[in-house]
């Protein structure tokens, strides 16, 4: 499933009004246990939806009942002015972290920066220079960027060159802010330039900034290369930034093939005090999916 359909996905329809007051019972236990988790996972707007309501601070405040610290927006640009500050100033009080958002100006989908082309770099400088705004309003330290598509008309070390290239100019606006440019290789088609860890780690070295770090998304690198934490140790110096999502179908933990507790147990003894995103839909529908969401990440948070 790609990215721009599972965050469009909804879930399907509400239970019966037994199965209603058994789920609100368990919600009421759940919350009431105010268990924090071992790792920093955070959810997206959307995935409480049916438990919290459409209301996005709603569905924060949830989150934070349920145990979770963090939240992460990949359209937090897209929203307006007001509603980032209410929700920078609710992460704030509840004392939550902001996971990432996307710099999105419009490029990542297409092929732009492995050109070397003027017009593509200068509107990503003006993109990152727009990024500041919302990071300072939600009080942000990562944001995903995707350096788009292939030139098949260009060699694949000059269409690299060109990408680096470009994330020096980023580098000195993002740096004085503190904020982390975060580059993500995905599984999503095959034209995407990014497509590996390791093929991302040699763009950071070459960029040699610290605003210029690998999102590490679990789901995309299983279906790309496997060999999950062999590679997280070659990449780590460079991986700012971890998301989530199980193989086959992108769902919570425990739904597909991969091992999560013990890659949640791994990430831990390594130090690994960030943000982990999950970034993926949910396995069943309605509140009886969003409680078994919850109950999966307990499961493999259960690793001590």
């Amino acid at each position: 499933m790609e990215r721009r359909q599972f965050l469009q996905q909804g879930s399907l329809a509400g239970l019966s009004t037994l199965a209603f007051s058994s789920v609100t019972a368990a919600a009421s236990r759940t919350s009431a246990d105010g268990k924090v988790f071992n790792m920093n996972y955070a959810p997206h707007d959307g995935m409480f939806k049916n438990s919290a309501g459409e209301n996005v601070l709603d569905q924060i405040k949830f989150m934070y009942d349920q145990g979770f610290r963090a939240f992460e927006d990949n359209g937090m640009m897209n929203r307006d002015v007001a509603e980032q500050e209410k929700i920078g100033n609710l992460l704030a009080k509840l004392g939550m972290h902001m996971g990432v958002f996307v710099i999105d100006g419009g490029d990542n989908w297409k092929t732009s920066l492995t050109t070397g082309k003027q017009e593509f770099k200068d509107n990503f400088v003006k993109v990152c220079r727009k990024s500041l705004e919302t990071a300072k309003r939600v009080n942000a330290k990562w944001a995903t960027f995707v350096p788009g598509y292939f030139e098949r008309n260009l060699p694949i070390g000059i269409q690299t060159a060109n990408v680096i290239e470009a994330l020096r100019l980023a580098a000195p606006i993002l740096e004085p802010s503190g904020l982390v440019m975060v580059l993500e290789p995905l599984s999503d088609n095959p034209d995407l330039f990014l497509r590996t860890a390791e093929q991302t780690y040699m763009v950071c070295k070459a960029v040699n900034s610290p605003s210029v770090k690998i999102l590490y998304d679990i789901y995309h690198m299983q279906r790309n290369t496997g060999n999950l934490i062999p590679n997280i140790d070659l990449c780590w110096s460079e991986i700012a930034y971890v998301q989530i999502g199980d193989n086959p179908g992108r769902k919570e933990p425990t739904s597909g093939e991969i091992n999560y507790k013990n890659i949640f147990k791994h990430l831990h003894t390594k130090g690994f005090t960030g943000v982990l995103g999950m970034e993926h839909g949910n396995a069943k529908p309605g509140k009886e999916g969003e409680l078994a969401l919850i109950k999966a990440y307990r499961e493999s948070d259960d690793f001590l």
